[in-house]
């Protein structure tokens, strides 16, 4: 043993020594001719070698294993200095940070004053043109389809509101659009356009294209849903589109989940015309769209709280003649819902209201039972039950007149009332 502790000890000095030298000689003779750069490499390389040799040496002498090179792959023999960066309990340290990620696919609100509002209505005649649209090219026809009114699109078929200013820019500077679309069985795309297609010719083409499962926008760029492909629709289904302008900022959504999200759109929305091209009756390869809303936009909720003490939402939406909610509803939801987290001291009574249709007593029912719904929707997602209660109103509150479409879609709300 005393032989050892001897040689390592003079092959410190000797390591030590030949340090020293190539300082010297790298400094006053080498930097000439290679450059400072190369030297300090060079002596990097010497000094990192010495330190392995000697502690290996010092391994060797205490049992130590030996440290594993770099660049090679580890195994269950690691260093203590590796060992010294695995967290207590066997949990192995990252220098990855941990992301509290908070981000929402579904900020969709419906704009709070509808402009225009067709589902078509249950008095359409079947087999007839839709009254409340206009008909640039093709066929379209009112049909039913599983008990419901639809507009049935047989052979292209390119529709647009039938307005009295629709040669003129009817859409606001904040509005929203939605509307729901059935595509068939192998079924190919739908277009929708920011335009009258038919009376605002001198607009500019703003063609939107649309599957159950990506967006196209007027630039020829799309964006796919990331949770879903071909077979999602392969059978035919229905999809739910929405469409959020605010001053130049323009979003586009599928179902529950926001596609399109553009800071400063380039065009000016002036109107509003659907076309599915490809639908064909002949082929069983019919499209059918309804619960078609334009709206426009209104006031931040936190604002309308403070300036009229309650918020109007007629973006909630429920099954007819239910009172179970629609998945767009969400959008309105998650906004009260983020509200009330960010003022813990705001509680709120869930108030529905129906339009005059159908049976009074039965209106009531169902306005008292879509207000507790929203309500336990809230108190599932995390708000306490003593800052809710619910009632319902049923017709007897109107506040636009319902002998219109858009005077109905507007009675068909539900208010969150301060208390």
């Amino acid at each position: 043993m005393l032989r050892k502790i001897t040689l390592l000890i003079s092959f410190l000095l000797v390591v030590s020594t030949l340090s020293t030298t190539a300082q010297v000689k790298n400094v006053q003779k080498e930097a000439e001719q290679q450059g400072t750069k190369r030297i300090n490499h060079k002596i990097d390389e010497g000094i990192d070698s010495g330190f392995d040799k000697i502690e290996d040496g010092i391994g060797s002498l205490f049992g130590k294993k030996k440290k594993k090179k770099k660049n090679q792959p580890q195994t269950e023999e690691v260093s203590t200095e590796s060992e010294s960066q695995t967290a207590e309990n066997g949990i192995e340290k990252t220098n990855e940070p941990q992301m509290d990620v908070q981000w929402s696919k579904f900020d969709f609100v419906p704009g709070d004053e509808v402009i225009f509002e067709d589902g078509p209505d249950v008095m359409e005649e079947n087999g007839e043109f839709p009254s409340r649209w206009d008909l640039e090219q093709g066929q379209v026809e009112i049909a039913q389809v599983n008990g419901e009114t639809v507009m049935i699109f047989l052979d292209g078929g390119k529709i647009m509101p039938y307005l009295k200013n629709a040669n003129e820019d009817y859409l606001p500077d904040v509005f929203t659009i939605e509307f729901d679309y059935y595509t068939p069985k192998d079924g190919n795309r739908l277009s929708f356009y920011l335009t009258d297609t038919k009376h605002q010719r001198s607009s500019e083409t703003q063609e939107f294209e649309v599957t159950p499962i990506r967006v196209s926008t007027p630039d020829g760029n799309y964006v796919q849903h990331s949770d879903r492909d071909y077979s999602y629709y392969e059978n035919g289904c229905w999809t739910h589109v929405s469409l959020a302008y605010t001053n130049g900022k323009l979003k586009v959504y599928l179902d529950d989940t926001r596609l399109i999200n553009i800071p400063h759109y380039e065009h000016n929305p002036s109107g509003f015309t659907i076309y599915p091209y490809f639908a064909k009756a002949a082929d069983d390869k019919a499209f059918y769209v309804k619960n078609v809303r334009i709206a426009k936009g209104g006031v931040k909720y936190y604002d309308r709280v403070l300036n009229e003490g309650k918020i109007v939402c007629n973006g909630i939406r429920f099954d007819v003649n239910k009172a179970t909610l629609k998945p767009e509803s969400m959008g309105p939801i998650n906004k009260i819902f983020e509200l009330m987290q960010k003022q813990p001291d705001l509680k709120f009574s869930v108030e529905g209201h129906t339009d005059s249709d159908g049976d009074d007593a039965k209106n009531q029912t169902l306005s008292e039972q879509r207000a507790k719904t929203v309500m336990d929707q809230l108190i599932t997602m995390g708000i306490s039950a003593d800052r809710l209660s619910s009632k319902g109103f049923g017709e007897s509150q109107p506040v636009a007149d319902n002998g219109t479409a858009e005077g109905k879609a507007n009675n068909r709300r539900v208010e969150f009332v301060k208390f």
